[in-house]
């Protein structure tokens, strides 16, 4: 199983600030969708719109392994405000000046909104403001429809009723390329 070794290599790499990468493998081997990087307030490929939620100089590091009918999708963050829940999720375009730009979350089935569809990866970072989360989904990700970006939320996602998949305001974007 390659679980272990994907998250050993993703707090090996230690949110480094590397750019944005996207690879694909071989169809066999499944997709490879990758993003990292340190926030600023100008991006291109790591932006924080609010400054008091995602500091500037705050760290991401995505890695979404799609292969053999699932995708395995780990977030590793530090640098961000300690001890608080934030929601994340995968979106459809990369990040701009606004977070709107960044399009609506990205859907496995367009239109159903709930966890099985869509890449939630809600965390809580510790005192040092640092936090990880990984989503399972049972399907793959299309290579002719790939999301692009990951948005950082302001609240947790809320899970059911009529507002399921809300979480508040865009606070910081990673573009995933």
């Amino acid at each position: 199983m390659r679980l272990p070794a994907l998250l050993l290599a993703l707090f090996a790499a230690g949110c480094s600030g590397a750019p944005a990468q996207l690879a694909h493998p071989a169809a066999q081997d499944g997709i490879m969708l990758k993003g990292s990087g340190e926030f600023t307030t100008s991006g291109p490929d790591a932006i924080t719109y609010d400054r008091k939620l995602v500091p500037v100089g705050a760290q991401a590091n995505l890695t979404a392994e799609s292969t053999a009918g699932r995708t395995l999708t780990s977030l590793v963050v530090e640098g961000f405000r300690p001890e608080r829940t934030y929601g994340a999720h995968l979106h459809t375009k990369p990040c701009g000046p606004k977070g709107e730009d960044a399009g609506p979350h990205y859907q496995h089935v367009p239109g159903q909104v709930s966890a099985a569809s869509e890449v939630w990866l809600d965390f809580t970072t510790d005192a040092s403001g640092a936090g990880h989360s990984t989503a399972r989904n049972d399907w793959v990700l299309d290579s002719a429809r790939l999301p692009r970006s990951l948005i950082v939320h302001a609240k947790p996602t809320t899970t059911s009723g009529p507002d399921i998949g809300a979480a508040g305001d865009r606070a910081a974007c990673l573009t995933l390329k």
